[in-house]
């Protein structure tokens, strides 16, 4: 470990490396070291709005939390090394995968962001999936685009260029229209032969679209796509501006890929090689696992995606995950400021969540649905949180918060049982990673109870994204002759640590299975909700 001077000076000549990452709910700015080590952080809180019937975050908050979360970090540096941050070794940028960014040829939004979180194009993802014989998501941005032509929605004949936020974080401060490839697998399928867009289904949208007389194809219209390691432009003087007003950040600084959450996450938990995987639990979940060879058929609940470095990912993907948590942990705390106590929020995570330990394994037949927005996987297309008991279920404060854990994951639990029961995907190992994962021991035991398999987290687990996304730029201007991906994060990240592993004992594993079997009989009772609420 470098001294406190010592960074000092590696930090004042320019050598340290950067990922910011656009999260649901923070966007977050990590510094590192040549050792891979996070020596400054800063942050800023965001959420998502719900107008119209889109959830989106407008343009204006993309900046104002980027500057923000920015000028945390340099006044982190600053407190800790007495530096000014006035230049970069290489910065990198990622997001929320997916989603709708569209603009003009004058480089102006058409339409407002539309997220992930958006379950507004199903008829679309029916008719590409259909079209190209593959899985195409509701959330993904052809989708979007589609059904932005299928409700002949005006904006699109104007039409120049779609992208993703960090596509398009990285265009405005670089000038290039670029994204990696792990990124771009959540617009459009991409062919891992050529670690780009798969020709044939390009030709096969045009096709479906050249009676609208659209003057675009769908080439000139998607960001180029670049793989991890290839250098993807620098901080152009009006960028450094945009990043930092202050003016104290230099430009010229070079830019890796812009990624997505899925394939930072991937890096972050060293999980890009054949036959690892990851799951992210946060305000979404999803696993990743990296395919030894294709699946046998496509599954409408598994997405087809890729590493930053273009290998095949089946990756599971749902919409909702801690937020109904959060907002019991919230009400908790409450109801304790009623009595005058002022646990942190922190700790009312932590007891809570341990709390859950000395539950019943089924929850004491308590059932959750905790479905804030819609669930693609489990054929929901708007949410409706819902707690629901019978009359002789065990209703106590662990079951409760057991119930809580398990529902976060029971979407998750649908696509994964295709893949280790239909498909028989061979798995070497698989991290846990995200808030879910955040009190040790506890979100790492359900999660092998779902899954029925040993579950890592990493010591880094809770640096997350912005970390995975410094370690790919790190990668870009540290990489040996000839060095995969995979190779460098084993031997110059993670240096053979594997983490802590643990698995569930077989009561946990039996009784959420028992959850789940309430979770699937009851999905009615979800749908129900969402007609009558």
């Amino acid at each position: 470990m470098k001294t406190t001077q010592e960074l000092a000076s590696y930090i004042a000549a320019g050598q340290a490396v950067m990922g910011i990452e656009f999260g649901s709910t923070r966007i977050k700015a990590v510094l590192i070291d040549d050792d891979h080590n996070p020596i400054a952080s800063g942050d800023h809180g965001w959420e998502n709005h719900f107008e119209n019937g889109i959830w989106t975050y407008p343009l204006s908050e993309v900046w104002e939390g980027l500057q923000d979360a920015y000028r945390n970090l340099a006044a982190d540096v600053q407190t800790r090394y007495g530096v000014q941050l006035t230049s970069l070794a290489a910065i990198g940028f990622s997001a929320m995968m997916h989603g709708y960014l569209a603009f003009d040829d004058a480089g102006e939004l058409l339409v407002p962001f539309r997220t992930w979180r958006n379950t507004i194009t199903a008829e679309a993802s029916e008719k590409l999936t259909k079209l190209f014989d593959y899985p195409v998501p509701q959330r993904w941005s052809i989708s979007h685009l589609y059904q932005a032509v299928l409700n002949g929605e005006e904006h699109v004949p104007q039409v120049r260029f779609f992208t993703t936020l960090a596509g398009y974080v990285h265009w405005q401060l670089t000038g290039q229209k670029v994204l990696g490839v792990g990124d771009a697998s959540g617009m459009f399928p991409i062919d891992p032969a050529t670690g780009d867009y798969n020709a044939r289904m390009v030709g096969q949208f045009d096709d479906a679209v050249a009676e609208k007389g659209f003057s675009w194809k769908l080439r000139d219209i998607l960001p180029q796509v670049l793989s991890a390691g290839e250098e993807a432009g620098t901080l152009t003087e009006a960028g450094a501006r945009l990043l930092d007003p202050s003016g104290t950040l230099a430009a010229g600084i070079p830019l890796c890929p812009p990624e997505g959450d899925a394939g930072t996450g991937m890096a972050a938990t060293n999980s890009v090689a054949v036959r690892t995987g990851n799951v992210s639990a946060g305000t979404s979940v999803f696993s990743m696992v990296v395919l030894e060879k294709p699946l046998s058929r496509p599954h409408p609940e598994i997405d087809l995606v890729t590493t930053p470095d273009g290998h095949e990912v089946a990756m599971v993907h749902c919409n909702n995950c801690t937020s109904d948590i959060n907002a019991w942990v919230k009400l908790f705390g409450e109801a304790a400021a009623l009595f005058g106590a002022a646990p942190s929020t922190g700790e009312l995570y932590t007891k809570l969540f341990e709390k859950a330990l000395e539950a019943d394994a089924d929850a004491g037949g308590l059932l959750s649905f905790n479905y804030v927005s819609g669930e693609p996987v489990t054929g929901q297309n708007a949410g409706r949180p819902l707690f629901v008991r019978a009359e002789n279920a065990s209703f106590t404060l662990a079951n409760f918060m057991r119930m809580n854990l398990y529902a976060a994951l029971g979407a998750l639990k649908y696509g994964m049982d295709i893949l280790f029961r239909e498909e028989n995907v061979p798995l070497d190992r698989i991290y846990g990673h995200g808030g879910y994962f955040k009190t040790p021991g506890v979100g790492q035991r359900m999660l092998s109870a779902a899954i029925h398999a040993p579950v890592s987290v990493m010591k880094t687990a809770g640096e997350g994204g912005p970390w995975g996304q410094a370690l790919l730029a790190s990668y870009m201007i540290h990489k040996t002759e000839g060095q995969s991906l995979a190779d460098f994060l084993a031997a110059d990240v993670f240096h053979g640590d594997t983490g802590s592993t643990l698995m569930a004992a077989p009561e946990d594993c039996a009784g959420f299975d028992a959850f789940m079997e309430r979770f699937r009989k009851a999905l009615p009772v979800e749908d129900a909700a969402i007609a009558a609420i």
